[in-house]
């Protein structure tokens, strides 16, 4: 079930927005973070990506102009992210059609909205507490 919804999810961010699923999560935890900045750890953990895949995503991401690589300022040896113009604009306009079908999805449960979203939101707890 999660995956259908998933991928309906990420068809409608392709289709709209040349985004993934994945890259919108990516950009909208950028967008969220002090200075619309973040370090690479810092998206990894967030979207549940290895390093090699976060790299590969904010790759993507850098080639299409919405996101840039920036060297700490402290550590020069950490990596951050940081929105572009037309990032903030992308993750704007991919947010309502990402959050509009979500919400989508969630009304079909009808009264069982609410035990659902509950269980997923212990589950995604439990997973980031034993990480």
């Amino acid at each position: 079930m999660h995956d259908r919804i998933t991928r309906r999810v990420d068809s409608a961010l392709h289709r709209h927005h040349d985004l993934s699923l994945t890259g919108f999560e990516a950009l909208r935890r950028i967008a969220e973070s002090p200075g619309e900045r973040t370090s690479m750890g810092d998206v990894a953990e967030a979207v549940g990506l290895s390093r090699p895949g976060v790299t590969s995503t904010i790759g993507r991401l850098v080639a299409q102009g919405l996101v840039v690589r920036e060297r700490g300022d402290g550590d020069r040896r950490l990596l951050h992210a940081r929105l572009t113009p037309a990032g903030r604009q992308r993750v704007e306009e991919a947010a309502v059609t990402h959050d509009e079908m979500v919400a989508h999805l969630l009304g079909l449960l009808g009264d069982d909205v609410a035990v659902v979203t509950d269980a997923l939101a212990r589950v995604s707890a439990a997973t980031r507490e034993r990480r």
